[in-house]
């Protein structure tokens, strides 16, 4: 490649040589690069008025990208988190072009330089037992969708599933004989298999039945047979999350999302006593270190530390009044 190549010839190569060819990323890490560089590029339109194939890669020197990652944040109201996930996105590309572009080698530098913004990292969400009852009853079992929807809420609570997990899979990922569970693909094209529960086996054994699919059907198709989107999923869950608030109050006080789902299932096998690294290796975690956010959230189990804790020069047990004392309190 030469160094006289322009900023859009760069972009393309960036994604179809190294992303695709070199790294063979993942469909969602190609997606989520995709998306920050659309928005890059059309902050990059507004700021300089001209069309991004015009773009010079001088253009985007680090007071560019600091500004528009400030816009992110105070603009377009992105946590914290999705901000860094941009800029490491941006850093991929300055790592790669910084072998092609020697001319730029300063602003590549200082690009580089810009660091990933730290956050306070707040103790986890998750769902009762009688928030999740209510969510489960608001679908209309009545209709098609409100089995399908049901039966897709009812996998997320009880799996842990991810949200783009969820949308990939096909009927023939269920397996429902002796040992049921569900095949997942999840980050960096890993496999696992999930049990499932009864309740669950029983459920996705009528909605198999149901729609008579073929194996490579989606397990839960939209309405004109092809797979959910992510979007699809996250709006179906906000809109019955509002009117299970009307019988579960509580249910205002928590954000809820798909992503809340998994929370709650690593929560429901903690609180049963399952152990951290069977909690990581059920959500497909990398480490076991991902899951120490639930001991965290999880006050139960500090209540039970408590109750072992002796104070100082205290002697453990329940404090018994004396004979004396007892004595002078039924002569008052």
């Amino acid at each position: 490649m030469k160094s006289s190549r322009n900023m859009s010839s760069l972009l393309q190569e960036f994604f179809t040589e190294y992303l695709i060819n070199q790294r063979q990323a993942s469909q969602h890490t190609i997606a989520s690069y995709r998306d920050s560089f659309c928005l890059l590029l059309r902050y990059a339109q507004q700021r300089f008025k001209k069309p991004p194939p015009t773009l010079e890669l001088s253009n985007l020197n680090a007071r560019f990208i600091s500004d528009f990652l400030n816009h992110l944040e105070k603009d377009r109201g992105v946590c914290v988190r999705s901000r860094n996930q941009r800029l490491a996105a941006i850093h991929s590309f300055f790592r790669y072009i910084s072998l092609y572009t020697p001319e730029h080698i300063e602003i590549i530098q200082q690009v580089l330089a810009i660091p990933s913004k730290r956050y306070e990292k707040r103790i986890v969400e998750f769902l009762d037992r009688c928030e999740i009852g209510s969510l489960l009853e608001v679908p209309n079992r009545k209709t098609w969708i409100g089995r399908r929807n049901h039966a897709l809420l009812m996998l997320m609570i009880q799996t842990g599933i991810r949200v783009s997990e969820l949308t990939k899979l096909c009927c023939q990922d269920v397996v429902l004989g002796q040992g049921a569970y569900i095949l997942c693909k999840g980050k960096g094209r890993k496999e696992r298999c999930t049990p499932l529960m009864k309740q669950m086996i029983a459920v996705l054994r009528v909605w198999l039945k149901e729609g008579n699919y073929k194996p490579a059907d989606p397990l839960f198709p939209s309405v004109r047979g092809g797979p959910l989107s992510s979007d699809s999923v996250q709006y179906l869950v906000a809109k019955y999350a509002v009117t299970a608030q009307k019988k579960c109050p509580s249910l205002k006080r928590k954000r809820i999302s798909p992503h809340l789902f998994r929370h709650t299932a690593a929560m429901e096998m903690l609180q049963s006593g399952i152990d951290r690294s069977m909690i990581a290796i059920w959500l497909g975690h990398e480490s076991v270190e991902t899951t120490q956010i639930y001991l965290d959230a999880n006050l139960a189990i500090k209540e039970k530390l408590l109750e072992k804790m002796v104070p100082l020069k205290v002697r453990k047990g329940r404090y018994r009044a004396d004979n004396q004392l007892l004595t002078f309190l039924k002569s008052l």
